[in-house]
């Protein structure tokens, strides 16, 4: 612990910037490392979710991502279960320079109803493309529209927040019983994010599958600046990871998957994240970069367009390629922008890692 005065002491934390990754001293052919992720019942040939954000994920992209070998997972709040056609909407918002003048015009567009039929329609089209299908819902609307989206048949319920816990007191409305919601369910569910050791301990115990770490859309939030709130990735990563190993022994043996959620904007990220001790990534920057994103070289989260107080803002992006190129390359590029799955790969080739539960445990330093 550091004094920070008199009265106050704080725990010294380090972002994904500060670590670096070391070599050992065995290295492998790329073609030995397996970046099979398998999380309940579904496995898929690299350890990376696509974050539920409208400027990243659509139908379209959500199918593509998984014919690539991913998981994409579309936010159920968003445009596309707000509109029929929510594509005038993206084009007139990618038309808008000003910051806030976009702000304001989300805020707009962001208050219509979610409606119940077009979860239901999005979810089935991604079902027909034989791909894997989750969808995310905010922990304030996630009970209204539970049963629809177990209806859909997703794989995946995605249950996130900027931060999500076990326990929530309010007078304003009936607070959500995860324990009981997620034991109620018939599909798995990812919730979060959380950033400490206890807080995610707590999350464990009401039965999910996966916990997010982090505050989620790294770039596109400013969290920090109106709430005071951040807590550096790799430091969140590894405390999650330590109540992970504790839940695992109290547990009997019930593993449940840490997921890095925000501030990772690179590859070298990615790689850094699972290092620290996450078991998969979820991704949004890097995938706003992308030419055929929905956002059309912007990138925003679901805190840019709260009614009252928005806490993130609409960022551009250099549009850098294709989304297929950004994940599986070729890369064209030397600043850890695309290939992002070879990036991994040829990381843990490099250490001396073929699994990506192995690549867990190599050495990282201060840098």
């Amino acid at each position: 612990m550091i004094e920070i005065g008199r009265s106050k002491r704080a725990q010294r934390a380090y972002s994904l910037d500060d670590v670096a990754i070391v070599p050992s001293r065995r290295t492998r052919g790329a073609e030995q490392v397996n970046l099979s992720w398998r999380i309940d019942a579904l496995t898929v040939e690299f350890p990376m979710m696509a974050a539920p954000m409208d400027s990243v994920m659509s139908p379209a992209s959500a199918i593509t991502m998984g014919r690539l070998g991913g998981l994409g997972v579309l936010n159920l709040e968003g445009l596309w279960t707000r509109y029929d056609d929510p594509q005038p909407l993206l084009d007139e918002l990618a038309q808008i320079v000003d910051a806030r003048t976009a702000t304001r015009r989300m805020q707009e567009i962001y208050a219509e109803p979610i409606k119940p039929e077009l979860i239901t329609a999005r979810m089935a089209e991604i079902r027909a493309a034989g791909v894997p299908v989750a969808g995310a819902l905010s922990p304030q609307h996630a009970a209204e529209h539970a049963r629809t989206v177990e209806s859909a048949g997703v794989d995946f319920f995605v249950i996130r927040g900027t931060t999500v816990s076990a326990e929530h007191v309010s007078e304003d409305r009936e607070p959500l019983n995860l324990k009981q919601f997620i034991y109620d369910l018939d599909v798995p569910v990812i919730v979060g994010g959380v950033a400490t050791y206890q807080a995610a301990l707590h999350l464990m115990r009401t039965g999910a599958a996966g916990v997010l770490v982090g505050f989620g859309g790294g770039a596109a939030h400013t969290t920090r600046q109106v709430l005071g709130i951040e807590v550096p990735m790799a430091s969140a990563i590894a405390d999650v990871a330590e109540a992970r190993r504790d839940y695992l022994d109290e547990s009997g043996g019930r593993y449940v998957h840490v997921i890095a959620d925000g501030g990772v904007g690179r590859s070298g990220d990615i790689a850094k994240a699972i290092a620290c001790g996450a078991d998969a990534v979820m991704i949004g920057s890097p995938l706003a970069r992308a030419t055929d994103a929905p956002g059309q070289g912007y990138h925003w989260g679901a805190e840019a367009w709260h009614g009252s107080l928005p806490r993130g803002e609409r960022v551009a992006f250099e549009q850098v390629g294709p989304l297929e190129e950004i994940l599986l390359g070729p890369s064209r590029r030397p600043d850890g922008t695309m290939n992002l799955v070879g990036a991994l790969r040829r990381a843990m080739a490099t250490t001396g890692y073929t699994e990506v539960k192995e690549f867990q445990r190599v050495e990282v330093v201060l840098s």
